[in-house]
């Protein structure tokens, strides 16, 4: 195999929870070096495996990191992060707005030992504006952003979306500003900050939704349940079948044609209130009841068979026990099952950005708080364990 793309990288990841460990992840699938720094009492994520369900996110956002016990609320914690950002390329966090500035570890104090460092931020709404200091988790950011108010039906509650959108929205988007500021050092010899807003990354997802508004017609419901964001496809909505659901979407014309050949209709392919995508529209209700009478009586892989053969996009309504056990993700090395020293036997996940066609699975396990203390004190800044002991005494590290 070749050398991973970012091999020789070293990454300081002072991030927690979600969107910031997923963004250090995807750098540490990709061949970077990446030294995960932790409070005394660990990041968030780590403090929450209260039980079996809350040690699979960590283990997952973690793994192929080194894990360093550091507390920057000490002179010496604060040097050594200096120190280590000398020999670093990229130091990612994802505080709120000003408090690296507050420890007085911001940007342009690791500037000033290394020229060379990308600074890569995230937080819930940027670090300037009027918003700059409310505090933003996944489930606040998808209320202010408008997702939970698009989510769910029309006559019902406004809905949170079931996966932490946000937080994983704006961990990509981390992650391609890191790797574009790597990519313009390397064009241009210059070091730039980075930074990503939650609430900026997730506005683009809801670009069906807003079009909807934007035509400022009257009486627009917020919420589609599982229609079209912007009610302009039809059919395109979850039906029911007899063992679940089925999702079907009819793109174009010629979709409709061959779904209404799955199921012995082909004149409703020229009945002029189906024949086009503008009259299905004009007609929903119509359509998608001839759609759920067809599929009610079928049992999902039934349905799911049929269609794809006919190259109609559907898919059954699986659940997450039958995702995470799937025949495609685990024949393609995208899922794994390992035995983790710490947590059992669990599903290990590759990084979605495959390079040179290879899936890029975990270098190592994630690892427990301050494994690698010593050692990385020992390579990076050659220290003796002389020199390292008292601070471990102090709890420095």
């Amino acid at each position: 195999m070749t050398q991973q793309p970012l091999a020789g990288l070293v990454v300081l990841d002072l991030t927690q929870i979600f969107n910031g460990p997923y963004a250090t992840f995807l750098l540490a699938a990709a061949g970077a070096t990446v030294i995960k720094i932790e409070p005394p009492e660990g990041e968030h994520l780590r403090k929450r495996t209260v039980n079996k369900a809350s040690q699979l996110p960590y283990a997952m956002l973690n793994a192929g990191k080194h894990s360093l016990r550091l507390n920057l609320k000490t002179t010496q914690g604060k040097q050594i992060l200096l120190d280590l950002a000398k020999k670093a390329d990229v130091l990612v966090e994802n505080f709120a707005a000003g408090v690296m500035d507050k420890l007085g570890i911001g940007k342009a104090a690791m500037a000033a030992v290394n020229p060379q460092l990308i600074f890569a931020s995230s937080s819930g709404y940027g670090e300037q504006g009027p918003y700059r200091d409310y505090p933003a988790m996944d489930l606040t950011m998808q209320a202010m952003c408008g997702i939970i108010n698009a989510t769910g039906f029309a006559d019902g509650d406004p809905v949170k979306a079931g996966p932490a959108v946000c937080d994983f929205l704006s961990g990509i988007h981390l992650y391609a500003a890191i790797a574009t500021a790597i990519a313009g050092r390397e064009r241009t010899g210059q070091s730039m900050p980075v930074e990503v807003s939650m609430m900026e990354a997730s506005y683009f997802a809801l670009s069906s939704n807003l079009g909807m508004v934007f035509t400022g017609e009257p009486n627009i419901p917020s919420r589609t349940g599982n229609r079209h964001g912007a009610l302009i496809v039809c059919p395109y909505n979850v039906y029911p079948a007899a063992d679940g659901h089925v999702a079907i979407i009819v793109n174009h014309d010629k979709h409709w044609q061959s779904l209404v050949d799955a199921f012995d209709s082909p004149h409703l392919a020229k009945d002029p209130r189906y024949a086009n995508n503008a009259s299905r529209v004009k007609n929903m209700e119509e359509v998608d009841n001839i759609v759920s009478n067809w599929t009610k009586p079928l049992n999902r892989s039934a349905i799911f068979n049929l269609l794809i053969s006919k190259q109609v996009p559907c898919s059954p309504v699986r659940d997450l026990n039958e995702v995470m056990n799937d025949e495609h993700l685990h024949a393609r090395g995208s899922l794994q099952w390992v035995d983790h020293p710490d947590y059992g036997r669990m599903p290990a996940a590759a990084s979605p950005l495959r390079f040179n066609g290879q899936a890029s699975l975990p270098s190592r396990f994630s690892v427990p708080l301050g494994a690698d203390s010593k050692d990385i004190l020992k390579q990076f800044l050659n220290m003796s364990d002389e020199q390292i002991q008292p601070l471990e005494k102090n709890g420095v590290i």
